[in-house]
């Protein structure tokens, strides 16, 4: 999965990340970093605290910039591209949304500016409302985040990124401050958007099943580098121990693969 050859589905590639390289200071976070994605795919990237999935998601985004490499989304480089034009291709959720004093309702209204001239259009009000529906945000779209819950600040903030209509969702612990319920609803409705509206997404994640039930490929990240990638059939208990420093087993109920600590 790191290495394919572009020949087969090179019109459908979305994402291309090639020899990426990232220090804060003199520390090494992230070397040699290579892979690529389809669209209408979900990359989970896993491994353990302080490997440096977040810092891979923000060189990504540009907002840290490697030390080199490079990344291009539809044959774009990014890392060349200013702020708005980064922003129409890329939807950016971090771990912590901003809390301010705005309605939950204008902060997805403000997913649209990449795509604002003068004035906010009848076409950005729609699609915002349909995001809100989509997200099942009606109670909330008139309320403050400054009064909302962090789980209900972390919908507001996948909605922003999904009104956004960017070509690839980046996603930081999307489910980190949701309960079970909507973690489930929240990781369907990224499942439906990748699908439905021709894009792809990109999620850092600690829970390895719910990333195993909803992921097409992943990344293990260890001491910066990638120390496997594939699709669920290429995941072992191996490369999980080795990972994680955890033996488990891995089984399948319903057609879904499931971790199990051996430990």
């Amino acid at each position: 999965y790191v290495h394919l050859p572009h020949t087969e589905g090179e019109k459908n590639m979305i994402l291309e990340v090639d020899g990426v390289e990232f220090q804060y200071r003199s520390k090494e976070v992230l070397k040699d970093i290579e892979f690529h994605l389809k669209r209408n795919e979900i990359l989970s990237i896993l491994g353990p605290n302080g490997v440096g999935k977040t810092t891979l998601l923000k060189c990504m985004n540009a907002i840290l910039k490697p030390k080199r490499g490079t990344i291009l989304i539809e044959e774009e480089d990014v890392l060349k591209l200013e702020q708005i034009e980064i922003a129409r291709l890329l939807g950016y959720v971090p771990q912590r949304c901003d809390s301010a004093r705005l309605t939950a309702f204008d902060a997805i209204l403000l997913g649209r500016m990449p795509h604002m001239k003068w004035n906010v259009s009848t076409e950005d009000v729609m699609l915002v409302e349909a995001t809100i529906k989509k997200l099942h945000l009606e109670e909330l779209a008139l309320r403050y985040i400054d009064e909302l819950s962090g789980g209900e600040v972390q919908k507001v903030g996948i909605a922003r990124a999904i009104a956004q209509n960017p070509k690839l969702l980046l996603l930081d612990e999307p489910t980190s401050s949701l309960d079970l319920k909507n973690q489930l609803e929240i990781l369907n409705i990224i499942r439906e958007v990748v699908r439905k509206e021709n894009v792809s997404a990109i999620m850092t994640m600690h829970d390895l099943n719910l990333a195993l039930r909803y992921s097409d490929k992943f990344l293990f990240l260890k001491n910066g580098t990638i120390f496997a990638a594939g699709s669920v059939e290429d995941i072992t208990p191996d490369i999980i121990e080795e990972v994680y420093g955890v033996p488990v087993t891995i089984q399948n109920y319903n057609d879904v693969a499931v971790v199990i600590p051996t430990a």
